[in-house]
């Protein structure tokens, strides 16, 4: 165990937790929503700094982040529980706790970095559940990860308190936030949260630096609307038209399992809807294609994938080499990504 960060003491020993944008009241004894924040006689603890439900290399499209030092390999961590409540949740066996049990491995902040360096990887992702959750483990390995040359990824519902966020953004490089939908009903009643933080967040992270992509899980008869649609793409855009977009197929799963997976031609007209709103790059996310990045400007085909693996890329000096547009992202120059692909 170790004391949270980010807590106020209340009378009666309660304490207020604002970590993310639950802002729980905790009285003794008791947990937050997340199931990872303990109150013990008026001191705020958290149950999983230290210990990692699962760790693994991924390719960095797999976050997915496509214009973040593409090509690249990144060490992925978690910890057991989340703030939300997914009725779809695709990584529900690891996110939802069961009894109150904390499982996971003994795993250091120094002993993760030490991993990611001899696994040459590129950055260190908090991912799989909601890494706002185990923010202290993430925030001390993040500092370490940053001394070391590492990057440091958020794979995030956007939940995450200003606060918190602004603490920890000098160390955090990159994120991918899930716009799950653009109805607050859907957040209530299929997360078990609100819509308004989600998309003060995601303005704030792109405010403080920090490079974003945005997915949505589109589902069947709760967010495929075309009108809705048209709303997460113009929000996008009203805060930088280079944000890329993954619009991603939704399979059936956890207590949303009776739903259908969704067709291709809905995701192909999410991608027109986006385009014709003004987004320069939108991806197909579940499906094997609608993966490549092709130049906003002149339509040259930039970069080439298959799956999560980068085939090919022709950008220089995050340049498009054919009509020199700059192609928004971080670390996307081409011969930089082919060496590392072929080391």
């Amino acid at each position: 165990m170790k004391e949270a960060l980010f807590y106020q003491k209340l009378e009666g020993s309660k304490i207020k937790c604002d970590l993310c944008s639950h802002r729980c009241i905790i009285s003794p004894g008791k947990r937050g929503i997340c199931g990872v924040r303990e109150n013990r006689d008026g001191v705020l603890y958290t149950l999983v700094y230290g210990k990692t439900i699962t760790n693994n290399i991924d390719p960095i499209e797999k976050k997915p982040l496509f214009h973040f030092y593409p090509g690249s390999k990144s060490y992925s961590i978690a910890t057991a529980g989340c703030n939300f409540r997914c009725l779809h949740c695709q990584n529900w066996q690891i996110s939802q706790l069961k009894d109150g049990e904390i499982p996971g491995e003994e795993f250091t902040p120094e002993e993760i970095v030490e991993d990611a360096v001899s696994s040459r990887c590129e950055s260190i992702a908090y991912t799989y559940t909601e890494p706002t959750i185990f923010y202290e483990y993430a925030f001390d390995t993040a500092k370490i990860a940053h001394k070391k040359g590492l990057k440091n990824i958020f794979i995030t519902n956007g939940y995450i308190s200003e606060e918190a966020l602004r603490e920890i953004s000098p160390y955090l490089d990159a994120a991918n936030i899930d716009l799950k939908s653009m109805s607050d009903s859907f957040y209530r009643k299929v997360c078990g949260a609100r819509l308004k933080p989600v998309l003060d967040n995601i303005k704030l992270y792109h405010k403080l630096g920090i490079w974003i992509e945005v997915t949505t899980l589109i589902i069947l008869g709760y967010n495929d609307g075309p009108e809705e649609l048209k709303e997460i793409a113009r929000f996008i855009r009203d805060i930088d038209k280079g944000i890329p977009w993954h619009v991603s197929r939704f399979f059936p799963a956890y207590k949303l399992a009776n739903v259908p997976y969704t067709p291709l031609k809905t995701l192909e007209n999410a991608v027109e809807i986006a385009k014709k709103a003004g987004l320069e790059y939108v991806y197909q996310g579940n499906v094997g294609e609608g993966e490549n990045t092709f130049c906003p400007n002149c339509g040259k085909l930039l970069i080439k994938r298959a799956g999560f693996n980068l085939i090919g890329n022709k950008i220089k000096n995050d340049r498009c080499p054919y009509c020199e547009k700059t192609i928004a992202g971080i670390g996307m120059d081409g011969e930089r990504c082919n060496h590392d692909r072929k080391s």
